[in-house]
């Protein structure tokens, strides 16, 4: 707690560097809208002529703006991240305001779990009148991401095979066996362009087109253990150094059969999406009422693998899905500030037709690029608390609920501040899990009729890896948690969640051992 409470402070202290340093109008981090954040302007003793504003009383910004900021948060996924972001706004002449002719957003940052974020964004709604164009570019290196298997509660989660500690009173020595056995690496590169049109009033149009490229391979164990080598005369727990010859879990994916030789080294992906959205939000960042709902198809074809392996055009596939949420508020004080609000996330991701290879069923499609990570599910940008990628499968659905109490509003000096607090209740679930034992069949060319044959013959014990009574795959994950927000002019918001894992499959209770996380990000979640 101490360590948790240490970065969350170290992520406040952003927030006064932000108001001193910024000249922009505002900082888009992930779904943060790009309105204002007033910069303090000091007094001239001369006569200065009156400055415009706009009808809220906010001077009216031209021209361009920027602002360079450190990148600060913390995932309990991710590690602690540092970094670098920047936000250039061009405003011409103002007419528009607080609408930008062109936002261009650049960020570059790393995390203590070797995870890195390097990514551009351009955003208009004025470069094709009457429309909006989205830009994106983002590599995405992960020396460590997260597999724990397909289809949810089916794959058992064991805490003590990876939990690695220096105190050995601490940990299950006997079971111990590597930190990373629920690890792969995975770079992810992603370009992609989206435009949005006006059909009628608040109905609109969308359409995109974008490549993902994935490279996948296991964990470089020399580099993470980097100068230090593995001394097979210690035990696991004597030292921090992996020991290359344990075999993580993707490992034995593939040699089940379970991922196909034409998937396992990732490839690349271009797509072509069309949708529909209708949006009645008062605003973008943390809207107090309205609906906003989508439902688009995506096409996503498949011309190499990475790393020159077999090519992976059998995974052309079709994917729809469908989103809706909705902002009630419930209490507005005399001043006329909202103070609680009821918001819901109601959302699913299915597999129409096609393949669909694994590494893309942990992908969350979107209509525009707003965020850096679109990981599904589990984890803070799906469902707070669970762990990153606990779910995957063909098709899932999830829900977000939360009430947002805006607890008490303030000023320091020429900034309006907020603090909110937002309890909350996550779910997500699996609707078409993975078939293991056609499979196996598929990629082993018949040689293994079914999952249990391969593993018997691979001398893994099934019971170990799998609980798959009574279709555990569709039993529903759940979490539950509180969020501390810290908002600046109500577009800056410093976001601090807490969740845990608030049931487990009465056959599976393994899931309960790692019981919370902790997430310190830019935003609202939806």
């Amino acid at each position: 707690m101490k360590k948790y409470l240490s970065l969350f402070l170290i992520a406040l202290l952003a927030m006064p560097l932000a108001a001193e340093e910024a000249v922009a109008d505002s900082v888009a981090t992930d779904s943060i809208s790009a309105d204002t954040i007033a910069v303090p302007v000091k007094k001239n003793k001369r006569k200065q002529k009156p400055q415009e504003v706009d009808s809220l009383g906010r001077k009216i910004k031209t021209g361009w703006n920027f602002g360079i900021l450190p990148s600060v948060a913390y995932d309990a996924d991710y590690g602690f991240q540092g970094g670098v972001l920047t936000n250039v706004y061009y405003y011409g002449d103002g007419k528009q305001y607080p609408e930008y002719i062109h936002s261009l957003y650049f960020e570059g940052a790393y995390t203590t779990k070797h995870h890195g974020i390097f990514r551009f964004n351009y955003d208009s709604k004025y470069l094709i009148p009457h429309h909006r164009l989205t830009l994106d570019a983002t590599y995405l290196p992960d020396a460590m991401c997260d597999f724990y298997g397909f289809n949810g509660y089916d794959t058992r989660y064991h805490h003590e095979w990876c939990d690695w500690s220096k105190h050995p009173e601490k940990m299950d020595t006997a079971q111990y066996r590597s930190r990373v056995f629920y690890k792969y690496k995975r770079d992810l590169i992603r370009v992609a362009g989206d435009i949005e049109g006006t059909i009628y009033k608040d109905l609109k149009w969308n359409a995109g087109v974008g490549v993902l490229g994935y490279i996948i391979d296991d964990c470089d164990i020399n580099m993470l253990n980097g100068k230090n080598t593995y001394d097979p005369a210690k035990q696991h727990y004597e030292q921090k150094p992996l020991d290359p010859n344990v075999q993580g879990l993707y490992d034995k994916y593939k040699r089940w059969g379970i991922i196909g030789d034409d998937e396992k080294n990732g490839g690349w992906h271009p797509y072509a999406r069309v949708g529909l959205t209708y949006d009645t939000r008062d605003k973008r960042q943390g809207p107090n009422r309205g609906i906003y709902t989508d439902a688009f198809f995506t096409y996503s074809a498949a011309f190499n693998a990475a790393y020159g392996q077999q090519a992976t055009a059998g995974y052309n596939h079709l994917q729809f899905n469908f989103t809706f949420r909705h902002y009630i508020p419930c209490y507005t004080d005399k001043n006329g500030i909202n103070r609680i609000t009821f918001a819901y996330r109601l959302g699913t991701q299915n597999l129409i037709a096609g393949r669909s290879p694994f590494y893309m069923n942990n992908y969350l499609n979107t209509l525009f690029i707003q965020r850096v990570y679109y990981e599904g599910l589990g984890g803070g940008n799906s469902i707070r608390g669970m762990m990153a990628n606990r779910i995957l499968a063909n098709g899932f659905a999830f829900a977000n609920v939360e009430f947002r109490f805006r607890v008490v509003n303030f000023d320091i000096g020429r900034q309006h501040f907020f603090i909110g607090l937002n309890p909350f209740f996550d779910l997500g679930v699996i609707t078409q899990p993975y078939d293991l034992n056609e499979l196996v069949e598929l990629h082993t060319n018949g040689k293994y009729q079914d999952l249990l044959a391969s593993m018997t013959a691979c001398g893994d014990d099934y019971d170990t890896y799998f609980d798959t009574k009574d279709r555990n795959a569709w039993w529903p994950h759940m979490s539950a948690g509180l969020g501390l927000k810290i908002g600046m002019n109500e577009n800056f918001v410093l976001s601090a969640d807490w969740g845990m894992p608030i049931n487990q499959y009465p056959y599976n209770k393994q899931d309960n051992q790692k019981w919370a996380n902790f997430y310190v990000k830019m935003g609202y979640l939806f």
